[in-house]
């Protein structure tokens, strides 16, 4: 059974590789979170480079791994009344349909995963 504090507030993080600048994949997303039907309570940022985090260490330290990987974007979502596997359910849609977009050439490779808490720890969302 899912607690009430669970339900407070879900969180997760896209981590991920976009070679466009951050105005304009910020551009793209009103008509990305139109295209996945994102629900209007999640709330998301966008975050530039690794070293722009912010969180608890074990966060900071993902973040850091990601960026020696060439990651170099986080969005940072949240979604009200909802667990942290629902939301990263959510940041995955928007990250799949960034993936589709003008964004990215049609033969690149995507790179990037979603992280979210579970009982402690930062889990990967398969």
């Amino acid at each position: 059974m899912i607690s009430k504090k669970e339900l407070d507030i879900g969180r997760a993080y896209g981590f991920f590789y976009c070679d466009a600048s951050k105005s304009e994949i910020e551009k793209l997303f009103p008509k990305i979170r139109e295209m996945v039907k994102t629900p209007s309570k999640l709330e998301f940022s966008l975050v530039e480079g690794m070293d722009n985090l912010g969180g608890d260490e074990r966060l900071i330290a993902l973040a850091q791994e990601a960026r020696q990987d060439g990651i170099n974007y986080v969005l940072q979502a949240t979604y009200f009344n909802r667990t942290n596997r629902e939301t990263a359910d959510e940041v995955a849609s928007i990250l799949s349909q960034t993936y589709q977009s003008s964004l990215y050439e049609s033969n690149a490779q995507f790179k990037g995963a979603v992280v979210y808490e579970e009982e402690g720890d930062y889990v990967f969302r398969e």
